[in-house]
C-alpha cells in the first residue's frame, strides 16, 4: 500500500479508537514520526494532508526543514543535547522529550533570548525503565512546580515512552498512570495539561483509549525502517 493509503488505515483507526473511548476524532492529533526517511516519502504523506511530523534527532529536523513544505509542525520526539537547543528551538513546534529540570532551564533560557515560547511536554519514564530517559514519577511531582516557573515555557503536558510489548494491554496500566499523574499534577497547580503523548504504531489505541491526545506513528504510516 502506499503511504497515503496507509495514513488513511491509520486516521480511520485512530477516529475508531477515540469513538470508542467517548471522544471525538479531533481530540487526538496524529504525530507522523519520518525519523530515518528521506524527504520523499514525507513529502508524499503531507500531499496526503498530514502536518505534524516527529522526529527523534535535531540534525533530521534541520536537514528537512528547507527541502519540504514551511507548513509543516516539526515536533521534536526524541532526547534533546542541551548543545543542540538554539538550533532546534526555531523550527519546532514542541518538544515531546523533556527529562531534566536542567534541560527545561536551559530551553527557557534560549527560547528567552530568541524571543520564543516553545511548547513542551515534560517526558515521565512511567516504567521505571533504566533504558529510557524521563522523570521517574515521584520526581517530577517534587520539581513540578520549579518547571512551571521557568520563564519562557508553555508546559503542555506529558510524554511516556514505555518498553515495547507486542501485546499492547500489557502497556495500558503505563499509559494510565502517565493520565493519572497528568490530572493530579492539573489539579494540584492549577494549570490545563491539555496534552499526553503516548501511543506508537502498536499500541497507539490503547492509549487513545487511556486519555492520549498525542499518538507517534511511524512503521504503519511510512513502513518499517531500515537502519542498516
Amino acid at each position: 500500500m502506499s503511504v497515503a493509503e496507509n495514513l488513511e488505515r491509520v486516521r480511520s483507526r485512530i477516529a475508531d479508537a477515540a469513538k470508542n473511548s467517548g471522544r471525538p476524532e479531533d481530540d487526538v492529533t496524529l504525530v507522523a514520526v519520518s525519523k530515518t526517511w528521506p524527504v520523499e516519502p514525507i513529502r508524499d504523506v503531507f500531499d496526503a494532508g498530514q502536518r505534524v511530523f516527529g522526529e527523534n534527532k535535531v540534525q533530521e529536523i534541520l536537514e528537512k526543514v528547507d527541502p519540504l513544505p514551511d507548513e509543516i509542525d516539526w515536533h521534536l520526539i526524541g532526547h534533546l543535547q542541551k548543545n543542540k537547543t538554539r538550533k532546534v528551538l526555531p523550527h519546532c513546534a514542541c518538544i515531546h522529550s523533556v527529562d531534566s529540570p536542567g534541560l527545561a532551564e536551559q530551553i527557557g533560557r534560549i527560547a528567552g533570548e530568541l524571543g520564543l515560547v516553545p511548547r513542551i511536554l515534560i517526558q515521565v519514564n512511567v516504567a521505571s525503565d533504566d533504558a529510557k530517559f524521563g522523570f521517574p514519577v515521584g520526581v517530577v511531582r517534587e520539581r513540578f512546580a520549579d518547571i512551571l516557573a521557568i520563564e519562557n515555557l508553555e508546559v503542555a503536558g506529558l510524554m511516556t515512552v514505555p518498553s515495547y510489548d507486542a501485546d499492547p494491554e500489557k502497556v495500558r496500566p503505563f499509559f494510565a498512570k502517565l493520565r493519572e499523574l497528568r490530572d493530579g499534577l492539573a489539579s494540584e497547580h492549577g494549570v490545563a495539561l491539555s496534552e499526553l503523548s503516548m501511543g506508537m504504531s502498536h499500541d497507539f489505541e490503547v492509549a487513545i483509549e487511556e486519555g492520549a491526545t498525542l499518538v507517534r506513528v511511524g512503521s504503519a504510516i511510512f513502513g518499517e525502517r531500515n537502519y542498516a
